[in-house]
């Protein structure tokens, strides 16, 4: 069974590699071993937004009454995580359809790299079957990362895909780990009603953000009750029938702290074990797949995309790396991907969007800054909401103007950050920014006010 090209792996940076492939005539197929769409569609980026939704809704019922509205509402959590599982089951058919209308032939089962351009593919009943293609997409993916002092049971000590499917609500969760998927569990499992205490290593909640964005989140955790615990390792944990006592160090010493189920949060590994790399002589480093700025490996005709390769594990990425090899194999003149214009979106609440360099980082760079800041507390559609809390914070070259990194904790800031990616991609500069009209009232003009406060023009604060 021959074809141009071949992808293993049909997660967000696979399936859409595989439609590029076949919108520009290439003879296409995707192999699966469990669901087409992958984590994000089936275990990541959708069922979780389902279950934040589920708990927005819900915190929104518990403040009715700040709106005019007598309300009350108890949350079902049985119901609530169906929800999540049959969106994701909806979102998984899509991807079916998707396959069919774009003529890829799917193969189910799991897949192994063989040398001279060849996959084998050993199927749900355990027949072996081999593919050939003259491309060969590696897109596999990454899992939980396990912590050395908490190995998963599924239980007691749970991944995130664990953390989807709980059969009933903790009284009490340790989460370990406070990026995105940690600090967005925290908040899924406080709002329903769960004591979660949240523990990180370092010295603050999403450590990858600016810090700014770390300090304004933090506290309002704690606003919501969520115990934060920074600068804090876990040591180990002793299993009981009760639950879980997780022995922790912090700046001030050690102590035992119970949970009924602790949530390993700590990052994600990439897949690449058992798929054929190492008989294949495919290259590694640090637990990445070694790429150029096309994802070609060392291996001609072997490519590797998405979570498996160096750069930030979304699912945006990936898609775009899918779309930008499968255009260079096409003899297509791709731009290689500018991995300091990709916006990260963390959807717990208030949300956190942020793209291009953090204040830190800036400086380091050896940049001259002029920053703005516009708190959403000064916004009158924020107000208006009852989303008074966070804010847009925009950072500029002082020398030419340069928009070098935007930073926003909100409501529904993730769905602002488009505009920033954008104007960086146009390599528009503050003053642009500032005479660019933004509509009234919305939140986006938090945008317009922030560069003009850069400048020291802005107008409503």
């Amino acid at each position: 069974m021959n074809y141009d090209i071949i992808v293993l792996g049909s997660g967000p940076g696979g399936y859409v590699a595989a439609i590029r492939a076949s919108q520009l005539g290439l003879k296409t197929a995707i192999v699966e071993k469990e669901s087409l769409g992958g984590i994000c569609l089936n275990w990541g980026c959708i069922p979780t937004k389902a279950l934040l939704k589920s708990a927005q809704v819900f915190e929104y019922l518990q403040h009715a009454k700040e709106y005019g509205i007598e309300a009350s509402g108890q949350a079902d959590f049985g119901a609530t995580i169906k929800r999540s599982r049959d969106i994701a089951g909806a979102m998984s058919k899509g991807v079916q359809f998707l396959m069919k209308k774009n003529k890829i032939e799917v193969v189910m089962g799991y897949g192994k790299l063989k040398k001279g351009n060849k996959l084998e593919v050993t199927g749900p009943d355990g027949k072996k079957s081999e593919l050939s293609a003259k491309h060969i997409i590696l897109a596999t993916g990454a899992r939980s990362r396990e912590l050395p002092n908490l190995p998963i049971d599924g239980k007691q000590v749970i991944g995130y895909r664990d953390a989807m499917v709980l059969p009933k609500m903790p009284a009490t969760m340790m989460v370990v780990g406070a990026g995105a998927i940690g600090v967005e569990f925290a908040y899924f499992y406080a709002t329903l009603g769960t004591k979660v205490t949240l523990v990180e290593f370092m010295d603050r909640l999403v450590p990858v953000e600016d810090e700014e964005i770390s300090k304004e989140l933090e506290k309002i955790y704690k606003k919501k009750g969520i115990t934060v615990l920074t600068s804090t390792s876990v040591e180990k944990v002793d299993k009981t029938p009760q639950g879980c006592k997780v022995t922790v160090k912090t700046k001030t010493g050690t102590e035992v702290l119970d949970a009924e189920v602790v949530l390993s949060a700590a990052g994600v590994t990439a897949n690449l074990e058992n798929i054929g790399l190492e008989e294949c002589g495919v290259k590694t480093e640090k637990g990445k797949v070694q790429v150029d700025e096309y994802y070609r490996t060392n291996v001609p005709g072997v490519y590797a995309i998405g979570d498996m390769v160096k750069g930030q594990a979304l699912a945006h990425v990936a898609s775009a790396e899918g779309i930008i090899c499968v255009e260079k194999i096409a003899g297509q003149q791709p731009h290689p991907l500018d991995y300091n214009n990709i916006p990260g979106c963390t959807y717990c609440a208030p949300e956190i969007a942020s793209v291009g360099f953090t204040e830190r980082q800036a400086k380091e760079a050896g940049y001259t800054l002029k920053i703005g800041k516009f708190p959403f507390s000064a916004s009158g559609k924020a107000k208006a909401a009852g989303a008074p809390e966070g804010f847009v914070k925009l950072i500029f070259d002082a020398k030419y103007g340069e928009f070098l990194g935007a930073h926003f904790i909100g409501m529904n800031v993730t769905e602002m950050i488009a505009e920033v990616v954008v104007a960086r991609k146009l390599e528009t500069t503050g003053h642009e920014i500032i005479k660019s009209v933004h509509p009234h009232p919305t939140m986006s003009e938090a945008i317009m006010e922030a560069a003009a406060a850069a400048y020291g023009e802005v107008i409503h604060l």
